[in-house]
């Protein structure tokens, strides 16, 4: 099935279901019911060859019924088929109900509104399964290739019983990969709504020249402050900390937050990070699980200052504040950090004598009163030395501020940015992502 038929189908079956099932609420009983569903191929290669190709179509529906105070919420999967998924709804209704009359009451209970309608395709084109192998693998010949194809049509909706109706649909694919030289490896990702060979030939091109870099001898560097610059994965790796309750209102009112300083003006950041959530990207839609809509564009960060922290009804309920369509866990889920004036041929000569990072992993706070972060190098890692890149080095733990990596250490912004897609795939296709330009950072500190 084409995954525009796919989005039809459900965006139909969605329909019905929820004119059938809305009209079965008692009165007092008000609902909402969220859709999550998906036509996506999984080609999975190694050693430039498939070793798992996988088509999979799910679809699964959240039912939250609220009543006297109380919230009760249930999943479940559907088959795609009205009659039997007709009929677990109405089960799945009775099994809310019968849970919620022994619930206690919530003080801080959301109550359901009509947030409006909204309807958002994203339309792509995408490889036919018969063609994605050819694809991936033809330019790739001579190459030890090992990575992941996911592609396909992804589907949120939203519906209540006051009335309320939102729709989004995608049709993008990502190629998360890797190339390997012996136990030497070079990092790339591929992602967009539309195949093009020129630029997935581009991209291999450019891992291929770091894994090149990579046969080069390793340089011993020793632990201390160097100036460093981040390739965008690697600062979208850093600033996705960010998501780890530095920027959630919740986690500021209970005194949690990594950027309680920031948001209190005890601290700011460097005038040149400009951060804000886009959803003009298409990574995400605009409504979350309460059918709330977000701004297209809502500043965070400008000029270093903090402008707004994500903010949920609930939080904005339980502290007094005003919600701005946050999600529940007040994570960014399309964040647009702007770029700076480094131009990228440009990036080596500017950092001169330092440590150039492709990718980070481990990432997590260490202290986050103080908002640190510590890590790990990953992949094609290089010093460099005169402007030229000398040898890799070894993997190094690294433990930095990100009041002074994105404050006062922070010397320039790359002009060009680079989307990095969510690639997760636990349970379903991940939506998000963030856009992120590279980052030159001085003094950046390593320990191990």
């Amino acid at each position: 099935m084409k995954n525009s038929d796919f989005i039809a189908r459900v965006h139909q079956h969605f329909d019905q279901l929820c004119a059938d099932l809305l009209p079965e609420l008692s009165p007092g009983e008000e609902a909402t019911i969220n859709l999550s569903a998906e036509e996506s191929l999984f080609t999975r290669f190694n050693g430039n060859r498939v070793r798992q190709n996988t088509d999979v179509e799910q679809i699964s529906l959240t039912l939250r019924l609220q009543s006297l105070g109380r919230t009760v919420e249930k999943s479940r999967t559907l088959g795609g088929h009205w009659e039997t998924d007709r009929a677990a709804l109405t089960r799945l209704l009775a099994s809310c109900r019968t849970e919620l009359a022994v619930l206690p009451v919530d003080p801080n209970q959301v109550p359901v509104e009509d947030h409006g309608s909204s309807s958002e395709e994203f339309r792509g084109a995408l490889l036919s399964p018969a063609e994605v192998v050819r694809a991936v693998l033809g330019p790739a010949e001579g190459c030890d290739l090992a990575g992941f194809y996911g592609g396909g049509a992804v589907i949120r909706a939203n519906r209540n019983s006051k009335g309320q109706s939102h729709w989004f649909a995608s049709e993008t694919f990502f190629l998360d990969y890797s190339l390997y030289n012996g136990p030497q490896a070079a990092k790339g990702v591929y992602a967009a709504s539309h195949w093009n060979a020129a630029d997935w030939a581009a991209n291999l091109q450019r891992t291929r020249a770091l894994l090149q870099l990579l046969s080069q001898s390793q340089q011993e560097v020793k632990p201390g402050a160097y100036r460093t610059y981040l390739a965008p994965k690697a600062f979208s790796d850093l600033v996705g900390l960010l998501g780890w309750n530095a920027l959630s209102a919740a986690a500021w009112k209970q005194g949690r937050s990594p950027f309680k300083k920031l948001a209190e003006k005890e601290a700011c950041l460097s005038p040149l990070l400009q951060i804000k959530e886009n959803f003009g990207l298409g990574l995400a839609p605009r409504f979350n699980s309460l059918g709330e809509v977000s701004a297209t564009s809502l500043p965070l960060i400008e000029n270093g200052d903090l402008k707004n922290l994500l903010v949920s009804s609930r939080t904005a309920k339980e502290y007094g504040l005003l919600a701005n369509g946050a999600a529940d866990g007040e994570a960014p889920r399309a964040m647009d950090v702007g770029t700076g004036t480094l131009a990228e041929k440009d990036v080596l000569q500017a950092l001169g004598t330092g440590l150039y990072l492709s990718n980070l992993h481990y990432l997590n706070w260490s202290d986050p009163v103080s908002a640190r972060v510590t890590g790990m190098t990953r992949y094609a890692c290089f010093w460099v030395d005169g402007g030229e890149i000398v040898g890799p080095i070894k993997d190094m733990r690294w433990d930095e501020s990100l009041y002074s990596a994105l404050g006062s250490k922070l010397m320039a912004l790359t002009s060009q940015a680079e989307i990095d897609p969510s690639v997760d795939t636990y349970f379903q296709r991940a939506l998000g992502g963030s856009r992120t330009p590279g980052a030159l950072i001085d003094r950046f500190t390593f320990t191990l």
